[in-house]
């Protein structure tokens, strides 16, 4: 077995630490920087602190954001504010984002209840996300966490919570994918397909 320096081993292990990431990957990851020359090196480690200092939470919809309030929940953002769409990952806004039909505000949970990964209601921003609610502009929000167990678990817990405020609270509809064959999909999702079939 090869034997490589040990300053290396250590930016192998730092990349291996990223989700998805397994040491075969990390390995490549450290090659690619050693191959870049020192300013390109350099950098890459200034992007890693810049964002690091600089990236935060929106004081509002807990999105990601540089200022504290994010674009999309500022004044002059043009949005839909009697609507608020719940995600569980910043990643998740951009995604809707791209559909170009969603024009509400969102909150980001930054995660998703799992017992078994030990995160409970406290550990995600749901307490945010209530305070949001107490103003009276919000007349829907709209549950759009992963159609997984913890996402359901999630979306069940907080619907519990904000019924008794008065608001509608819906769940985002799931099924077959669009370009999706049906003899493929599974029986959850043949059955939640039919559950969330609308009028044409």
């Amino acid at each position: 077995m090869a034997h490589f320096p040990e300053a290396f081993e250590r930016l192998t292990e730092q990349f291996a630490k990223l989700p998805g990431v397994g040491m075969k990957s990390a390995q490549r990851m450290a090659f690619y920087i050693l191959n870049q020359t020192p300013e390109e090196a350099e950098a890459f480690a200034r992007a890693i602190l810049d964002a690091k200092r600089s990236v935060r939470r929106c004081a509002v919809c807990q999105n990601l954001t540089e200022s504290e309030v994010c674009p999309l929940c500022s004044e002059g953002g043009g949005r839909d504010r009697s609507v608020i769409c719940v995600v569980s990952e910043p990643r998740d806004v951009t995604a809707l984002e791209r559909s170009h039909e969603y024009n509400g505000l969102y909150h980001v949970l930054h995660g998703a209840i799992s017992p078994l990964r030990r995160v409970g209601p406290d550990d995600i921003a749901i307490r945010e996300l209530l305070a949001r609610l107490n103003d009276g502009a919000v007349r829907e929000v709209i549950l759009a966490t992963n159609p997984d167990t913890e996402g359901e678990a999630t979306a069940m817990y907080i619907s519990r919570l904000i019924k008794p405020l008065g608001l509608r609270v819906t769940r985002i509809a799931y099924g077959v994918p669009v370009g999706g064959s049906l003899e493929f999909a599974d029986d959850a999702t043949l059955l939640r397909a039919l559950e969330g079939r609308r009028e044409l």
